[in-house]
């Protein structure tokens, strides 16, 4: 088999879209018609630059949302307010940078409200005409394989906290029962389910500072837990989970190492993997797969960032090849597919990365991935 190719979903919106998305989220006056209008044809032209880029599994590329996991603020009951804001761990120990990026507008915009009621579904409207979109292109475009996000229980409780339920556990069990629906649509639609999870290792850092290592992994679990409950009943070969620290050029000296959350990853009901191994961080921790390929289950599928989102490097292919290349003598290319670290358009309006070099870096993971299967 060949090395397939995908990435991790959000990738650059159009500023049209962005107008419109933040139009709805600032309550201004907006043509629902019209909005919908310009969600459809940027959903298929996204489509078409992944095809056309030579990527095997597309997204939508999130276009219809504000952020990755504070979407469901607008599709679920619940939400109001604002919830307080917490820089993650490693900003807060180089006040100087985080200063920096607050001035020269590198932190994202939006609502973030607190969980201050019952967590219902409003209805699956926007969730169907994503899919519909997203279908649509894919038939349009030529392209066989296609995935839609969803956020997970746990990190929808990361970045909308809980201000109702009487725990940290009911809350996760409450949105666990409200997102299944969800999950389930999307699945049935014939496409592959894409659960981000940076709660089960971006959260160490960014809202359980004070606990231990150990402390927190017992809290991930509990995430965990929850999730799958929320995935019952859905085919693991369908389910793709992300799991990340964050995607954000910064220190990332607080990050929980792979090593340690390993067995958090592997306990998902999901059988593909998304995780960092460009950035500078993490891009050593390939050796831990390597090591513990034992504890892999044979029906994981490794999907190793191969491009980094945060920079403006548009990777070599022989780069690309050679981060391939490492998971090949244990893993086969059957159980292997290049992706990114994370998403190029996490948040509407905001992103590291030119929207055009992110493309060009699909293109090298692309290429690369070429190079990787021709040696393999």
């Amino acid at each position: 088999m060949t090395i397939k190719t995908t990435h991790t979903g959000s990738l650059p919106r159009t500023q049209d879209v962005v107008d419109m998305i933040f139009a709805r989220e600032n309550g201004e006056a907006y043509n629902a018609d019209d909005f919908a209008s310009v969600m459809k044809d940027a959903s298929a032209a996204t489509v078409a630059r992944q095809v056309e880029t030579g990527i095997d599994v597309v997204s939508d590329g999130e276009t219809s949302k504000i952020s990755y996991a504070t979407y469901v603020k607008d599709r679920y009951t619940g939400f109001s307010g604002d919830s307080p804001r917490n820089a993650p761990g490693d900003l807060k120990l180089f006040p100087s940078f985080l200063k920096r990026l607050a001035e020269a507008g590198g932190t994202p915009q939006y609502a973030r409200p607190m969980c201050t009621g019952p967590v219902k579904s409003k209805g699956q409207a926007d969730l169907l005409a994503d899919i519909a979109n997203l279908k649509a292109g894919m038939e349009a475009h030529g392209a066989a394989e296609g995935f839609m996000n969803a956020a997970s229980p746990g990190v929808i409780s990361l970045f909308l906290q809980n201000e109702y339920y009487g725990s940290r556990d009911e809350y996760l069990g409450a949105l666990a029962d409200a997102m299944k629906d969800e999950y389930r649509t999307i699945v049935d639609a014939g496409l592959y389910l894409q659960l981000d999870c940076p709660d089960l290792a971006l959260s160490r850092h960014m809202l359980f500072g004070d606990l231990s290592d150990e402390e927190f992994l017992k809290i991930a679990a509990t995430h965990v837990e929850a999730l799958n409950g929320a995935l019952d009943g859905i085919d693991p070969d369908r389910v793709r989970v992300h799991i990340c620290w964050g995607n954000y050029e910064g220190p990332h000296v607080c990050d929980i190492d792979m090593a340690k959350v390993f067995d958090t990853l592997m306990s998902v009901n999901a059988n593909q993997l998304l995780f960092e191994t460009s950035n500078p961080r993490h891009a050593h921790e390939w050796t831990v797969f390597r090591d513990r390929v034992d504890d892999i289950p044979a029906s994981k599928i490794l999907v190793p960032g191969v491009v980094d989102t945060t920079t403006n490097f548009v990777e070599h292919p022989e780069v690309v090849a050679q981060r391939l290349e490492r998971f090949l003598p244990f893993m086969g290319t059957d159980r292997v597919i290049a992706g990114s670290d994370c998403g190029f358009g996490t948040f509407a309006g905001f992103g590291a990365v030119d929207p055009e070099i992110a493309y060009a870096k699909l293109g090298a993971l692309v290429e690369g991935t070429r190079l990787a299967n021709a040696r393999a």
